[in-house]
């Protein structure tokens, strides 16, 4: 005779989404929201250039531009102050909003230094590029993911690549903002490749509002020539008005811009 208290349970006659329904549901996340500096700024904010920072050589650079003010944060409850110091700093997990000082023309930049889900992407796209904050032109700039790249990407080599939108390709709107290409000269990002994340929602955003976007993504994700690249790029193609040449190329003491990493994804199997 079977012992009931030792045999194995049958196996249930539920499937897993079934018995998630049983479950207590999470509370669902508050939006996100601008809060800036000026509790009145003057709205909408019409920057001729919107410079979004996703990538580590990119928000490095940034980091270090003196001539910058900050105006406002894009405030994300699932990521907490904690942890955060006094001063703007690299290690900090936040997303920061500052003007360029420029005489000429209002450039804005955004250093995103937290990570943002996927699902929270468009709702993050839709603040940094919608009614409080109405760009003429948008240069995003991300990192490659060699998992989503169509090809070999060697780790002691540096690459960069452009995506646009229709009206930046077009030239559309060119007595506002010039008829050139943003990154005049640069490869487009291969066939067959794929990008996804906050880069992704951004260019989607701007292709939808019919706004001149460029994605610039390099690779690879750290070290001193992918930085000083991105540098050179910058001063010569995005801010020739700027000096940049007062900024090291990533003698950083954090390890994250000093060395290439080696992750598991940067392998044989995905190219």
């Amino acid at each position: 005779m079977e012992d009931v208290l030792t045999e194995l349970p049958p196996p249930s006659r539920f499937f897993q989404e079934d018995l998630d329904n049983f479950a207590t549901p999470s509370p669902p996340l508050s939006s996100p929201s601008l809060l800036f500096s000026n509790p009145k700024p003057d709205q909408p904010l019409c920057p001729s250039l919107l410079i979004i920072a996703l990538s580590s050589p990119s928000l490095y650079i940034f980091h270090h531009i003196s001539s910058k003010t900050l105006i406002g944060s894009l405030v994300l409850p699932e990521i907490p102050f904690s942890g955060n110091s006094t001063e703007p700093s690299l290690d900090d997990k936040s997303c920061n909003i500052y003007a360029l000082n420029d005489m000429d023309n209002l450039t804005l930049v955004v250093l995103v230094q937290c990570s943002i889900s996927a699902e929270r992407s468009n709702a993050v796209a839709k603040l940094l590029i919608g009614d409080q904050i109405i760009p003429k032109r948008v240069l995003i700039m991300d990192s490659v993911q060699s998992q989503n790249f169509r090809g070999k990407l060697a780790p002691d080599e540096t690459y960069v690549f452009k995506l646009e939108t229709s009206a930046e390709r077009k030239g559309l709107d060119g007595d506002v903002c010039g008829g050139s290409s943003l990154l005049k000269g640069l490869d487009y990002f291969p066939s067959g490749s794929v990008l996804d994340g906050l880069a992704a929602a951004l260019l989607a955003r701007c292709q939808m509002r019919k706004i001149r976007g460029t994605l610039c993504v390099s690779w690879p994700r750290y070290g001193v020539y992918v930085v000083a690249m991105v540098k050179s790029l910058l001063q010569r193609n995005v801010l020739p008005g700027f000096d940049l040449s007062t900024i090291g190329d990533a003698n950083d003491k954090s390890s994250r811009f000093t060395s290439i990493k080696n992750y598991p994804f940067d392998s044989d199997m995905y190219t």
